[in-house]
């Protein structure tokens, strides 16, 4: 009989006690994990409240995960998943032009820290500021994200290039390499002052900045 190769193996040990599958119980510990992190990090997140907001006995985290650093592993990179199909839906919106669809994100990041009430950040962000406490693999693991955010940008500014937007000899590479190191100030500023001002003017002196024709 052959076997779903999408599912995670399911090992040893005691499944969870809320009636879902292995492969949904860890999905939802994914997501749980991408909650905590955004708020309050790595280090300030116990392995046991994770545990108990998917109703999964303690002692259980193992039946799911080899360890904490591979939960943060798969944690990071579902979150990578879902911020790279976002950056793909905004950066090649036909129905805006490039710079517009740049701050067509920007709009969309401003609500949702708002709607979170300015409790979350930007995941990668976040355990960039732990890297002394993380698996090195995993400081490798973030510049990697923060390279491929770069090159989706990059792309978007290349397209307002060839529409006329910006300067011929414009170095998008360099300025997409900018724009996100500015831009995770400007999200851990926006949350300390809990307002979406620092994102907005950070955007406002991006956009001054580019070379335009």
């Amino acid at each position: 009989m052959s076997t779903n190769p999408s599912l995670p193996r399911r090992p040893r040990g005691r499944p969870a006690r809320n009636g879902l599958e292995y492969a949904d119980t860890r999905a939802l510990l994914i997501r749980c994990g991408i909650e905590l992190f955004t708020q309050q990090g790595v280090s300030a997140t116990v392995i046991d409240d994770v545990l108990k907001r998917v109703d999964v006995p303690k002692g259980s985290f193992y039946h799911y995960f080899e360890s904490k650093d591979a939960f943060v592993s798969a944690v990071l990179d579902a979150y990578a998943d879902y911020f790279a199909r976002k950056l793909d839906r905004q950066f090649s919106n036909d129905a805006l032009l490039p710079l517009a669809r740049l701050a067509a994100f920007v709009d969309d990041a401003c609500s949702g820290v708002e709607r979170h009430d300015f409790t979350r950040g930007c995941l990668v962000g976040n355990l960039g500021q732990e890297v002394s406490c993380l698996d090195p693999a995993l400081r490798v693991r973030l510049e990697a994200i923060f390279m491929d955010w770069e090159r989706r940008l990059a792309q978007c500014l290349e397209a307002a290039v060839a529409a006329g937007e910006l300067a011929k000899n414009a170095d998008c590479a360099a300025l997409a390499h900018a724009f996100w190191i500015g831009w995770e100030g400007a999200v851990l500023r926006a949350r300390l002052a809990r307002s979406t001002g620092p994102m907005r003017a950070f955007l406002t002196l991006f956009l001054l900045a580019l070379p335009r024709p």
